[in-house]
Formats: structure tokens, sequence, C-alpha cells
């Protein structure tokens, strides 16, 4: 299954002394579904800052894998209670990061769905901030529907 979807993101990043900083975007992109595991792409667009770069979320159970093709190259894995440590590529090097999932939540069917994520960020072992992300995906409408069965 393949699928045009609309996709509506409000992620929110919270660093101590700060005010949040809130992104909220509403993209066209794809839903895909191999066997039990589902797979959500789309461009990422000039108000991301991010602009040329392709994001992929991968949710198979209990875990979601976000994927950043472009100038900035990233994967992370969110799994609630558990640390991953992943690669963060820039302009400027590459970094580890510890990626600590507070809370998962990921239902998705053929039509759509949403995911949560909150999680916290650590380089060198030192908490950066806490992030929040929540997407739900609908169907496109206007005959975009299901492209591949």
């Amino acid at each position: 299954m393949e699928k045009d979807v609309i996709i509506s993101i409000k992620g929110m990043q919270k660093y101590d002394g700060a005010l949040p900083d809130v992104v909220e975007l509403v993209t066209q992109g794809r839903l895909s579904r191999e066997g039990e595991s589902y797979t959500l792409s789309y461009q990422e667009s000039e108000l991301t800052g991010l602009e040329g770069t392709l994001t992929t979320i991968q949710v198979d159970g209990g875990q979601v894998t976000l994927m950043r093709m472009g100038e900035f190259n990233s994967q992370l894995v969110f799994q609630e209670g558990r640390r991953h440590l992943s690669m963060y590529n820039t302009p400027y090097g590459t970094m580890a990061i510890g990626v600590n999932t507070r809370h998962l939540l990921a239902e998705l069917t053929d039509q759509g769905g949403d995911i949560e994520v909150d999680y916290s960020v650590e380089v060198d072992h030192a908490l950066t901030g806490r992030n929040v992300f929540r997407i739900n995906i609908r169907e496109a409408e206007g005959g975009l529907g299901s492209l591949k069965q």
C-alpha cells in the first residue's frame, strides 16, 4: 500500500532559560505500509530551515526512526523509556547525540493516524533540551488517494 497524504506537524523545542520554539507545518507526503510497518516521507521546507531535505519516518511496533537526507543528515531512533545514541551530521561536522524518549505514541492505519514523541537530547552527556513533536496524517483529497495497492 502506498498513497499520498496530508501531514500536519507541530514541533516544540524547550531549552533551559528560553521560551519554547514552536514550528507548525502542513505539507504533502507519502504513506506506505509493508507488512506491519509504516513509512512516512515528505520534503522539508524553508519554514523548518531544512529546505531540500527528505524526511522519512519509519514506524515499526514500539519503535519510530526519523531519518533526514540532505544538507543535514541524521537518524534518530525513538523507543519509549530507552536511550539511543545517534549521529547527527551538520556542515560543521558530525556530533554524537543521545536521544532519551519519554513518551511515544504511534497509531497508524492505511488511512493515516497520529505519531507523538516527547524526548530529550544530550550532547556529550549534557542535556541540551527537550523536544515534542506531534504528527497527524490523513489521506489526501481530490483523487490523489491510493496509488499502489
